[in-house]
């Protein structure tokens, strides 16, 4: 059974969450990215109940959690503070934290500010910073794939989005995804999946759209070339956790030249790529998915 309840948190902010599992059991917790919310960690969330205590929060500007309006809410800093602080409220170290895009972004800097809170990190199709940083300045594939991103800064981008029934957003899942016409998004999205992100999207989209607005990690324009300027210190992107990456390399918007050089930056790594899955890889692969995290809690 799915439990659904909110977290406030000392800053104030209040998390929606979806938890499964004995409320006094080691703790994993999963991060949703964009434009998802946390009901898509529910299989994951009932398989791995029967051991642990799961929880996934709605990260700020998603579904019923605390959406500030204001962009400077949506700096890392702040998103990092919010899973810092759930962490502490379980109880201040998690078995694991696995993370998904945007939810791989915020892992990937809490994992090196404070690697007490967690034994081990998975990341699921979420750029590492550094490598990340690189390909953006350097790399004009990845650049080309990631121009969405200036989309979704415009300030009229969640009204574009809202539009005819979304019609903007059911292609990010559709033209990632689609095995063949018949069936969109690989075959996942079904309608009452659909109908779960609408209710999602129906909470409002300026959230979601502020973490990119928020972010410098963009491809550079005529109009902003701050990316260009950007260096990290090897101090401040490198992870001392046991870590697993999942890549589905069938990924348009993160291409696979992000892996190389990420040992560099996390020396305990196990990479486990996956040939033809996209993005959408916790929608079209939850059984692989479930299989690597537990090889992971086992190592």
């Amino acid at each position: 059974m799915i439990e659904i309840f909110s977290i406030v948190l000392p800053s104030g902010i209040e998390l929606s969450c979806r938890a499964s599992g004995q409320a006094n059991a080691p703790v994993l917790m999963f991060l949703h990215g964009f434009p998802e919310a946390a009901f898509v960690w529910d299989e994951l969330l009932l398989h791995f109940g029967r051991g642990y205590r799961c929880i996934a929060p709605n990260l700020r500007g998603y579904e019923r959690s605390s959406a500030p309006k204001d962009v400077e809410a949506y700096r890392a800093k702040h998103l990092v503070a919010d899973i810092s602080g759930l962490i502490d409220k379980l109880g201040g170290r998690v078995e694991a934290l696995v993370a998904h895009d945007w939810g791989g972004a915020v892992a990937w800097s809490l994992s090196v500010q404070r690697p007490d809170a967690m034994r081990r990190l998975v990341i699921i199709n979420s750029p590492h910073p550094a490598t990340f940083l690189r390909d953006l300045q350097h790399d004009a594939e990845q650049q080309a794939a990631s121009a969405y991103m200036n989309f979704l800064c415009r300030p009229d981008a969640e009204a574009l989005l809202a539009e005819d029934d979304f019609s903007r957003l059911w292609p990010f899942f559709e033209n990632m995804g689609a095995s063949d016409a018949s069936h969109p998004g690989g075959g996942w999205l079904t309608e009452p999946v659909r109908q779960q992100y609408r209710e999602v999207w129906r909470a409002g989209l300026r959230g979601g759209c502020n973490y990119y607005r928020a972010s410098p990690l963009r491809p550079a324009t005529t109009n902003d070339a701050t990316v260009m300027a950007i260096r990290f210190a090897p101090e401040a992107v490198t992870v001392r956790v046991p870590t697993l990456v999942i890549w589905a390399e069938g990924d348009v918007a993160l291409r696979p030249s992000l892996l190389d050089g990420l040992g560099e930056f996390v020396p305990d790594m196990r990479l486990v790529r996956v040939p033809g899955a996209t993005h959408w890889i916790v929608h079209e692969r939850p059984a692989l998915v479930t299989a690597e995290i537990e090889a992971e809690l086992a190592r």
